[in-house]
């Protein structure tokens, strides 16, 4: 059974506006930023054999999309080999490795509260709440998925209510409805700090594949850590916990 103790450190707390929110990740991105890639790596391994498993190949689709002259309203993503069933997979792929990101945001805090960092830290999720991080990610993805269907801009818009549920699924051990009803709520009350750390927070996330492509592995955790410098910001810095085997 999990046991988790509280003991006091001291850590580093951003103040309420963007920048100094961004500033504070990048602190903490720098002292931990290789598990963040492998978190990446994990999640892309993943990607591979999952089109490995359904045979779909997203570099054949991409040179059937360029093929078709630029008209993509004529192409049928569905009767490509493999995709409905990729499409699935990935899906739940994206649920069950949201754990990982859980303890990447573990991570974080032990380096900001100057405690020793394990390899098994970013499996923590796997045992510490684990049911309501997998509901959550459920949720937050239909949340998501509804608003990139509608346009890209209601998914940036509506993606700041959703800052600080993983955080909260971690550090209080929140059920998955009452870390979205909290970040909500602290969201509809700081919505331009908010909205401001979602923007900045997105664009250095993606930056890895603007520059180099294979970056992304480097830069795409960094929301992760957002999401910890927001949580300090607003809630204080999180109690130090550690997990007992």
């Amino acid at each position: 059974m999990s046991e988790f103790n509280e003991f006091d450190q001291q850590g580093s707390i951003p103040n309420k506006d963007t920048g100094s929110i961004i500033s504070h990740s990048f602190e903490m991105y720098k002292g931990v930023f290789l598990y963040g890639i492998v978190a990446m790596v994990i999640y892309m391994i993943a990607g591979f054999a999952i089109q490995f498993i359904t045979g779909f190949n997203s570099a054949s689709m991409m040179e059937e999309m360029k093929d078709a002259g630029g008209d993509y309203s004529s192409f049928s993503y569905w009767n490509v080999p493999g995709f409905s069933l990729y499409l699935s997979l990935s899906g739940l792929l994206g649920i069950l490795i949201a754990p990982i990101y859980v303890g990447l945001i573990y991570i974080v805090n032990k380096y900001n509260t100057k405690s020793q960092i394990d390899f098994a830290d970013l499996f923590i999720g796997y045992k510490q709440n684990f049911v309501n991080i997998l509901i959550y990610s459920i949720i937050s993805g239909i949340i998501s998925s509804v608003a990139m269907a509608l346009c890209f801009f209601p998914f940036i818009f509506v993606y700041p209510f959703l800052l600080l549920g993983y955080p909260i699924l971690l550090f209080e051990n929140a059920s998955a409805t009452e870390a979205l009803g909290k970040s909500f709520n602290i969201a509809k009350e700081n919505y331009g700090t908010f909205l401001g750390a979602t923007v900045v927070g997105g664009l250095i996330s993606i930056a890895g594949v603007i520059l180099c492509g294979i970056g992304i592995i480097a830069t795409a955790p960094f929301m992760m850590i957002v999401m910890y410098s927001v949580y300090c910001a607003f809630l204080g810095k999180p109690r130090q916990i550690e997990f007992k085997k």
